[in-house]
């Protein structure tokens, strides 16, 4: 496995140091949080994010390399693309939903997202289930604005701006 972070962890068998080889950059997880909110062309994650374009060109690259993110062209002249959460990114929905979950309970006085299933609006969390446990997929669940969410945050006025 290519290092992300650069480190080495001699001796260790640790699926959560390898997994944080490839999304533990500081960035990264951003990125893969506002393409799950619904963010696909560089523009718009430099936007949301405010990072800085050459450091933003080589997390999306990563993510490309990884097998996170596929790259689909849009635009020819110049070259544009949009960049799509491929299964294996995805599948990374449950990590960020416990992140977020942890953050809000422990750093923020109000969730400023919550999850959610479509259907019927019912708030989803991250748990340890049986491993036959019939698990809502990502397709129907959304990620909408919480109480504690500033209406002028970037992520929100790009996605804003897009469906209006």
């Amino acid at each position: 496995m290519r290092s992300v972070l650069h480190r080495e962890y001699q001796g260790q068998n640790c699926s959560v140091a390898a997994a944080l080889e490839v999304v533990g950059e500081r960035w990264t997880l951003l990125i893969v949080r506002d393409a799950f909110l619904g963010l696909r062309r560089f523009e718009e994650f430099q936007e949301s994010l405010g990072v800085a374009r050459n450091v933003l060109t080589d997390r999306l690259n990563k993510l490309v390399e990884e097998g996170i993110f596929e790259r689909l062209p849009y635009s020819t002249r110049p070259d544009r693309y949009d960049y799509e959460l491929t299964k294996k990114g995805r599948d990374l929905h449950v990590a960020l939903v416990g992140l977020r979950q942890w953050g809000d309970k422990y750093l923020c006085d109000k969730p400023p997202t919550l999850a959610r299933r479509k259907r019927d609006g019912k708030a989803l969390v991250a748990a340890l289930v049986p491993k036959d446990t019939k698990a809502v997929p990502i397709s129907d669940a959304e990620f909408v604005a919480g109480p504690g969410r500033d209406p002028d945050a970037s992520t929100w006025r790009v996605l804003n701006r897009r469906s209006g």
